[in-house]
């Protein structure tokens, strides 16, 4: 297969902007190995081959794949641990005295492989204890890649994966997997709920709104616009002193977004 040309790059950076806010216009050579290697393993002659089966697929499953391949699913347990401190020491005491329904709502926006999620669910069973009972404290975890939430729901890591977890965690929440590495104990994966979402739709469907919401090193891959759109679809559907954690990367404009900083990265909702 032959390199793309300028207008085979452009029409591909185009689709993935529109259908997932993400711009790779400065991604050319990851743009084309991962293509490439997705078009041989998919028997893709050529480039306009691949490009009209993407177009007129009616199922999605060309767009998902499309995802699948581009997406860079980085991440690790106790990622900018700061947050995670934050979330323990500060949001949740504030929560538990303020939600009188005991129905915390936690979104991992952009969960990637789960690593956040269940990191979120371990802090939750560890404030709570005994006491958890009482509580509806799951957490929705979302990503575009069907591949990376695959990898999510078998919750099964290599030691060097969960290395930077407290040696107390490894002992609780983890047991041997049947085929090597450690998978986390069905107590935590009961509590986290997987579901692939594109953060790039005009309108989210969920019905209530939620307490905190973390959306880290996702937005690094948008423009200013495409930005400012997802920031305020978080907004709304963040509840009323409910917080909204990004990337250390990241940040929010304040004079477009009615978020309130709290502290680098941490905004809230007044």
């Amino acid at each position: 297969m032959h390199n793309l040309s300028d207008d085979e790059f452009i029409q591909i950076i185009n689709f993935t902007k529109r259908e997932f806010g993400i711009d790779l216009s400065q991604k050319r050579t990851l743009v084309e190995s991962r293509l490439y290697s997705y078009m041989t393993r998919r028997g893709y002659q050529s480039f306009p081959h691949y490009l009209q089966s993407l177009i007129n697929d009616r199922t999605g499953q060309e767009t998902i794949a499309l995802a699948n391949s581009l997406s860079t699913n980085y991440t690790y347990f106790m990622r900018e641990v700061e947050h995670f401190n934050f979330f323990h020491d500060t949001i949740l005491p504030y929560l538990t005295t303020t939600v009188k329904s005991k129905d915390l709502r936690i979104w991992s926006a952009g969960c990637s492989s789960g690593e956040e999620a269940y990191t979120l669910a371990m802090i939750l069973s560890d404030y709570f204890g005994n006491a958890g009972f009482e509580w509806d404290k799951k957490v929705l975890a979302t990503d575009i890649s069907s591949k990376a939430l695959e990898i999510a729901l078998r919750a099964t890591y290599s030691e060097a994966q969960i290395k930077n977890l407290p040696g107390i965690w490894k002992i609780k929440y983890f047991e041997d997997a049947p085929d090597g590495g450690k998978r986390l104990v069905k107590s935590i994966r009961d509590e986290v709920i997987f579901r692939r979402f594109n953060l790039m739709e005009n309108q989210f469907p969920f019905k209530q709104k939620f307490h905190v919401i973390f959306c880290r090193n996702v937005m690094i891959y948008f423009d200013n616009e495409v930005k400012r759109q997802l920031v305020k679809r978080l907004y709304d559907c963040t509840a009323a002193g409910g917080y909204l954690i990004i990337g250390h990367s990241e940040s929010l404009n304040r004079s477009e977004s009615a978020y309130q900083y709290v502290i680098p990265a941490v905004y809230r909702k007044e």
